[in-house]
């Protein structure tokens, strides 16, 4: 019989928790013999150091070589910690979008569900989303992350989501071989269906990437509509530079405020941006202790960068049921420090790297 976990694994991403001591416990769980999944156990005997001796806090995750790439072709099975039992079954398993090649692969549990849903609900309504409408969520479903997060929130804040799915993978493809016209053909696809919805439904909240509301805003009867009648605008996945982001929310949408979400597979989870930052302001994301850690280094050196110089993002995902330390994302930001009670950076003024392993990196659709 698998040991009872420490209760510090089972605390929520808002209370207060010592992240470093929330670090050590989790260690002791995913490497245990007795607790730890097979991928980690496995894996120990190839690290250089001793997770249960060596991690002694958050900032101890760098020991952590960057093993994401081995995320491509683990068996899912194989991520999921022992210590829940036999008849655990994953709730979900995501794919990463493929920007930098083959889909990486995760897992997520029915307490992971809980605590990511419970800290996006906490951070939307700090913006103060309306509760109880109607969203349109325009996002990648499917194995994609994104979706299944934005869905969640919807039913969070107590609103169906109606939703219209979106392939990133085929669209980066078209980018790719040069199909600018098809790439044309599918978002008029995506704005079709979008365009059905809004004018028939009363939608209250609008979630989707930067291209599509920069492609929103072409249509008069969409922007009028949108202008007419939502209340706020999530907007995520592709990046939004800052001219972008301040033209959006004074001239195309001024009385509907934009929010920004980040994230990615490998976070198991979104951020939202943080509350009271200007449209003249770059976007800040704060981190989510104990679950999501950032840092903001210097690609070669992996060092950290000085708050207010931009860098590569760094995130480390470290919950019970999954651990994922130390991986470049495809990312840079401003290093910019957190708010009180986070561990680690917060990033500003997200934006992509242009290549990784020498391959140009396409964003597309989102």
């Amino acid at each position: 019989m698998a040991p009872e976990p420490p209760a510090i694994l089972d605390a929520g991403p808002f209370d207060g928790v010592d992240p470093d001591e929330f670090v050590r416990a989790s260690m002791h769980w995913h490497f245990d013999p007795a607790t730890g999944s097979r991928y980690w156990l496995d894996r120990a005997g190839r690290l250089d150091f001793d997770p249960r001796r060596d991690v002694k806090g958050v900032a101890d995750l760098a020991l952590f070589p960057d093993l994401a790439d081995e995320l491509r072709d683990v068996p899912v099975t194989d991520l999921v910690p022992c210590g829940y039992g036999r008849d655990v079954r994953p709730v979900n398993v995501f794919d990463s979008g493929g920007t930098t090649g083959a889909p990486k692969r995760v897992v997520q549990l029915d307490d992971l569900v809980s605590r990511s849903t419970e800290q996006v609900d906490l951070r939307l309504r700090a913006h103060g989303l309306p509760t109880g409408t109607q969203w349109l969520t325009v996002a990648p479903t499917g194995p994609h992350l994104v979706g299944d997060v934005l869905q969640r929130a919807a039913r969070s804040l107590g609103g169906p989501g109606l939703s219209v799915d979106m392939d990133p993978r085929w669209v980066r493809k078209l980018i790719a071989a040069g199909r600018n016209d098809e790439v044309e053909s599918y978002t008029d696809h995506l704005v079709d269906q979008c365009r059905r919805i809004l004018s028939t439904q009363d939608i209250g909240v609008l979630a989707a990437t930067t291209p599509l509301l920069e492609r929103f805003a072409r249509e008069d009867d969409l922007l009028e509509r949108i202008n007419g009648s939502v209340r706020a605008i999530v907007w995520g996945g592709t990046h939004m530079d800052p001219d972008t982001r301040h033209l959006l929310a004074t001239d195309v949408f001024p009385d509907t405020p934009l929010i920004g979400m980040y994230g990615n597979t490998m976070m198991l989870t979104a951020l939202l941006e943080r509350v009271g930052v200007g449209a003249t302001e770059p976007c800040v994301f704060d981190p989510v202790s104990p679950y999501v850690f950032l840092s903001v280094v210097a690609p070669g050196t992996r060092e950290p960068v000085g708050f207010g110089e931009r860098g590569q993002v760094i995130v480390s995902h470290v919950s019970k049921s999954m651990l994922i330390p130390n991986n470049a994302e495809r990312d840079t930001a401003v290093r910019t420090r957190p708010v009180d009670g986070q561990a680690g950076d917060a990033v500003a003024d997200v934006a992509p790297v242009l290549t990784v392993e020498g391959d140009r990196v396409i964003e597309g659709v989102y």
